[in-house]
């Protein structure tokens, strides 16, 4: 029997979309570089700031079972993991997740972040549009929901520059930091399928030598 770990050709999604200067593809479990750089970004101390893991991921065993949890899941057709790349270089840039999917209702959560290296070129931006036009797309979904943390205007930025008004905010909808003893208010965005896409406005590629 094969294993359903053993390479990248048995994950789902392997192939994901492309545009705006990334490529979206999935997170190989088996791939050293794939499991730092999941490490990494759910390590930083900026994405703990505004997120408080259900399990944390602290060293590349805990990081490789949870990207093995994320192929489960994607599987399962209730989550699908991005890890979003540089288009040129294949160099990993962060991650975007199309989670919670009801297909019933077809509706889905997204959530993002960025490596620290990798801020400062909209890569949030450029991937949650990839991402969104996929969803509504491939997965046949009506509605997508992004909600963060009162006060991360950097994400309240990249859901408005990418379609996703502003809704509402929803009281002690998300844990504080570091603790689940107490709870903060989130800033609800959506976007639906019949919505216009948004024109980016990207900034201009870094010239090179």
């Amino acid at each position: 029997m094969t294993d359903a770990h053993a390479s990248s050709a048995t994950l789902p999604y392997p192939a994901g979309p492309h545009g705006h200067g990334l490529r979206l593809r999935a997170w190989d479990p088996e791939d050293e570089t794939d499991v730092d750089a999941w490490r990494r970004g759910l390590t930083d101390p900026d994405f703990l700031r505004w997120n408080t893991p259900l399990k944390k991921v602290e060293d590349a065993v805990t990081a490789r079972a949870s990207l093995r949890s994320k192929a489960e899941a994607a599987a399962a057709g209730t989550t699908v993991t991005f890890c979003v790349t540089d288009a040129g270089t294949g160099t990993v840039l962060g991650q975007i997740g199309i989670n919670e999917i009801d297909h019933v209702m077809r509706v889905a959560r997204v959530g993002y972040w960025v490596l620290p290296e990798a801020r400062g070129r909209q890569v949030a931006t450029r991937a949650l549009a990839l991402a969104a036009r996929w969803a509504f797309g491939e997965l046949g979904l009506h509605r997508l929901e992004l909600g963060h943390a009162l006060g991360h205007e950097a994400s309240c930025r990249t859901a408005e520059r990418c379609g996703f008004p502003y809704e509402g905010t929803l009281r002690d909808a998300m844990p504080e930091e570091g603790t689940f003893e107490a709870f903060r208010d989130v800033h609800l965005h959506a976007r639906l399928a019949t919505d216009p896409e948004p024109e980016l406005v990207l900034p201009d590629p870094p010239a090179t030598a």
